[in-house]
């Protein structure tokens, strides 16, 4: 049974590299929307091949993050910093295989059960211009929501401890502390989860759907296959 190599980029949009996620929101949804932070309106309703575009929330966002200008003009809102991270985006190829229903499906439950289950804001786009290469793109936010609805802080102070659990003193007549992530996204090892979690939603898919192809997220070479990859989005 042939087993392809599904590639998954997954990336950070950063406004230090003149990015924003409004534009980055209406590009991938082929929608206009005007970005609060700087003004600008990005205007892709022109662009072919969005198929579907659709927002998930986890329960406790607010109502209104349901719609697209409102939650990424939050999100350019809350970054104040000019190098501030607005968004993470992932990007992976549809099985032909699939129907739209059943590749929407895949999408939905995949989106779910590794973002918004764990608290993250997802807007995706399913982009296909018949040429044979169908995929989609996840935005998803990078800040987490408290349990009110308002956005969290992304990281918090902490003490250094020495080996009996107490604090440590500095120089200054403090105490030594460092900064620490207030969730686990940015982990690097979620690369390779979320990557190894598409393969297996979308082979769950496959098989649910009788087809008999197989996709796995490594690479040809890490698979000991000697082949070209071919599919690119």
């Amino acid at each position: 049974m042939p087993i392809d190599f599904c590639h998954i980029p997954v990336s950070i949009i950063k406004r230090s590299e003149g990015r924003s996620a409004v534009a980055a929101a209406a590009y991938r949804s082929g929608t206009k929307l005007t970005n609060e932070w700087d003004g600008l309106t990005h205007d892709y309703t022109r662009k072919r091949g969005v198929v579907h575009a659709e927002i998930m929330l986890p329960a406790h966002a607010p109502p209104e993050f349901s719609d697209r200008s409102t939650l990424w003009n939050s999100v350019e809102q809350i970054e104040k910093a000019r190098d501030s991270q607005l968004a993470r985006e992932i990007e992976a190829a549809l099985p032909r295989e699939l129907s739209r229903e059943q590749q929407l499906a895949l999408v939905r439950a995949y989106v779910k059960g590794n973002f918004v289950d764990k608290g993250m804001c997802a807007d995706f786009a399913i982009h296909d211009k018949g040429t044979g290469n169908p995929h989609v793109h996840i935005m998803l936010t990078v800040r987490p929501l408290k349990e009110n609805g308002a956005w969290g802080a992304k990281c918090r102070k902490a003490y250094d401890l020495d080996e009996n659990g107490q604090r440590i003193p500095d120089e200054r007549g403090g105490w030594k502390n460092h900064r620490e992530d207030t969730t686990d996204w940015n982990d690097k090892g979620n690369v390779e989860i979320w990557r190894a979690a598409w393969a297996a939603y979308t082979n769950r898919a496959l098989e649910a759907a009788g087809q008999p192809a197989l996709v796995d997220h490594r690479s040809y070479k890490r698979q000991g296959i000697d082949k070209i990859p071919s599919v690119h989005l």
